[in-house]
């Protein structure tokens, strides 16, 4: 996993006006490189990682294969594009510039929340160049834990602790799909077991569906380890 750099494009690029005197009237509208991730993303979204290709994404725009290539390298760069695209951040809503606790905390919330409505994201996350949405979000998510006192030498360490809580959480989430009622008989079956699992089944976790508030719980847990005291 690693930063993307400054773009290289090494695309031959058309002559102006030569992409639009090729469309007939009444065409798709011309193809660009919002239009192209917009489309991916969607594609994404219905049919996940292993439903993007290129021949499928022509056809969703409109457009023939080849026409793609003048705009992006490859099938890896859309889903790199696609990927930093769900995952940009535009900042909490009023919040005291001091309280860097709830800004962290709405930060990772909008991380999640983002990632839940792209399910995908989670699971590419992990294996793809970061580009510089993510980047400008891991940039203040140190920003501000160094602000609120966490040692340079431990700030790694909490960056990839809040990374690993967060998609783990995604994760976990996107994939648990129990109804109630499957939900409900799960913990009916460890009643017959409290023996063995006294605890679990005293708190009633298989019941526990609560994803948004376990998150939050769990995510002040990790800010009270990683700055005591405030």
């Amino acid at each position: 996993m690693a930063a993307k750099g400054g773009p290289q494009d090494k695309r031959p690029r058309r002559r102006a006006g030569s992409l639009s005197s090729m469309q007939q009237a009444g065409s798709e509208p011309a193809l660009s490189i919002e239009r192209i991730v917009a489309t991916a993303i969607e594609l994404l979204d219905a049919e996940g990682v292993g439903g993007l290709k290129m021949r499928r994404l022509a056809d969703r725009l409109g457009a023939g294969a080849m026409s793609l290539y003048w705009h992006v390298d490859n099938k890896e760069e859309v889903f790199d594009l696609a990927l930093d695209s769900v995952l940009e951040y535009r900042g909490p809503p009023q919040i005291e510039a001091a309280d860097w606790r709830a800004e962290i905390v709405h930060m990772l919330e909008d991380w999640r929340a983002s990632m839940l409505r792209h399910p995908w994201s989670a699971s590419l996350l992990p294996r793809r160049a970061l580009g510089p949405n993510i980047l400008s979000r891991l940039e203040l998510l140190g920003r501000t834990l160094s602000e609120a006192g966490v040692a340079e030498a431990d700030l790694n360490g909490a960056i990839w602790s809040l990374w690993n809580y967060v998609i783990g959480a995604t994760i976990t989430r996107a994939n648990f799909d129990l109804s109630d009622d499957d939900m409900a008989a799960a913990q009916q079956r460890l009643a017959h077991l409290s023996e063995k699992y006294p605890t679990i089944e005293r708190v009633r976790l298989l019941l526990d569906n609560d994803w948004d508030g376990a998150f939050r719980k769990g995510l002040n847990f990790l800010l009270d380890g990683l700055v005591p005291g405030q």
